[in-house]
């Protein structure tokens, strides 16, 4: 299959399947004259690489995913796994909040011991630290 065939039936750019032929994520066979071509085969290795992307992999750990004999592949899928629970329970963490601040009877959240608990737990992101007022 030509580059636009492809690039049309997976929804994509025609140059997002150049770079990921590129960095060597899925790289197609050449006619003589040095055109891609696609087999059945990396349409399907393009359609594993979109799922990967859609739990969030990267390119270098998706190239890793596709070739069983890296070294680093089981270590790139339970990194992800990895991070894929932590954010799991952090969804779970912020939905128990808010299902509380709907039924908190606080007149404010401050005053509240779950509001307080949750919101201390929240890690502040490097820029949002706050510098202590030199005002009185």
């Amino acid at each position: 299959m030509k580059i636009g065939e492809v690039a049309h039936r997976l929804g994509v750019a025609v140059h997002v399947l150049r770079h990921w032929d590129d960095v060597g994520v899925v790289v197609p066979d050449r006619t003589p004259s040095g055109q891609r071509n696609y087999s059945e085969e990396h349409l399907h290795r393009l359609r594993v690489l979109r799922a990967c992307q859609g739990v969030g992999m990267s390119l270098p750990e998706i190239r890793q995913v596709l070739h069983r004999g890296e070294p680093e592949r089981t270590g790139a899928i339970e990194r992800q796994l990895h991070r894929i629970r932590t954010q799991r329970a952090q969804l779970e963490d912020a939905e128990r909040f808010l299902v509380h601040v709907i039924n908190c009877e606080h007149d404010l959240l401050t005053r509240c011991d779950s509001c307080t608990r949750y919101a201390a737990s929240v890690p502040l992101q490097q820029d949002e630290h706050v510098t202590p007022s030199t005002t009185p």
